[in-house]
């Protein structure tokens, strides 16, 4: 094993075992009775519901990958065969974070004879939107929820002072800011041609050009139309498992909506599927909600181990589907 391997494989193990040591640590005073117990008396009608939009949603996901690729080569790429690469790549996310991407790519590239290149240059794509997208739906809860998102922000600073001291100080602050940009335009400018912020640059013009090939793209409302649509269908999974547990079926759409947030952005953390820092984030906005932490955990286990199993169940499948289809060979040129 070379030493880039070996590398990767600590990188892995140290992710899960961060995962591992967090789910470990919110869930070690909580009976596994209270847990079995929660799952007899909930509504599976609900849990049910969620279930079926969530594969929905998986399926919505390939579709709107295959809207962003151009087949220059290859064959084409039907919504059916974009469905089961993204759930291999889902399924790989399981055993290492961010690999799945590499891995639903090599699937295509496998079947389709599309380029990995393009193929890559899609998903950055895509994550690029999932990421505008989950910052707005952000704005979006802060609107709803804008009274206990400024009473969490009180409990780390002392809101009024800071607005007081910004107001007396306006001149100042105004001036800082300036100085600032003036000093940031200056260093993009002066070292635009160094590691990290050529990185940066060339990462928000890969946005900016990304957003403009939409544009150009046979189906550019279906790709915007779907993207909030999957939004949508990840807080109707939510909010219809909500529903199904007592403690939380009294929850308000705004409120399930920042339970959703907090549950995106623990998933994008870099673990194996979320696990521990999703868990941690929903509980901890559900306590402000007044959901006692022993319902809190236990409702973040079921929504996340539920999704957990339909991906392994629905990743198999698929790996084995798409395992089964021959490798694609360019036709001979006469």
């Amino acid at each position: 094993m070379n030493n880039q391997k070996l590398k990767q494989w600590i990188q892995v193990a140290i992710s899960l075992g961060i995962a591992v040591w967090i789910f470990w640590f919110l869930y070690k005073d909580i009976a596994i009775e209270s847990l079995i117990q929660q799952i007899k008396t909930s509504n599976w009608l609900w849990i049910g519901a969620s279930i079926f939009i969530s594969f929905f949603g998986y399926y919505l996901r390939g579709w709107r990958w295959t809207l962003l690729i151009h087949e220059v080569e290859g064959k084409k790429v039907t919504p059916n065969r974009g469905y089961h690469a993204t759930m291999v790549g889902y399924l790989v996310n399981l055993l290492i974070p961010r690999a799945g991407e590499v891995a639903k790519c090599g699937v295509l590239t496998r079947t389709n004879g599309v380029s990995l290149g393009h193929l890559l240059g899609t998903v950055i794509l895509e994550r690029s939107v999932d990421l505008l997208c989950l910052i707005a739906t952000i704005f979006l809860a802060f609107i709803l929820q804008n009274e206990l998102f400024i009473e969490l922000a009180g409990q780390l600073v002392n809101i009024d002072s800071l607005l007081a001291s910004l107001q007396s100080n306006l001149p100042i602050v105004f001036g800082g800011l300036l100085v600032l940009i003036l000093i940031l335009r200056l260093i993009f400018k002066r070292f635009s041609d160094h590691g990290i912020i050529n990185k940066i640059q060339h990462f928000f013009r890969e946005i900016g050009g990304g957003l403009k090939r939409i544009g150009q793209m046979d189906n550019p409302w279906g790709f915007w139309i779907g993207s909030i649509v999957l939004w949508i269908i990840y807080f109707m999974t939510m909010y219809l498992v909500s529903l199904g547990i007592s403690s939380t079926a009294n929850l308000s759409s705004g409120e399930v909506l920042l339970v959703m947030v907090m549950g995106s952005i623990g998933m994008v953390a870099p673990v194996q599927g979320g696990i521990g820092t999703f868990h941690a984030l929903v509980a901890f906005i559900l306590i402000q909600f007044g959901v006692s932490e022993v319902d809190g955990k236990i409702f973040a286990a079921i929504i996340h181990g539920t999704q957990l199993i339909l991906v392994i169940v629905l990743g198999l499948i698929s790996w084995l589907t798409m395992m089964k289809l021959p490798t694609y060979k360019q036709p001979e040129s006469h």
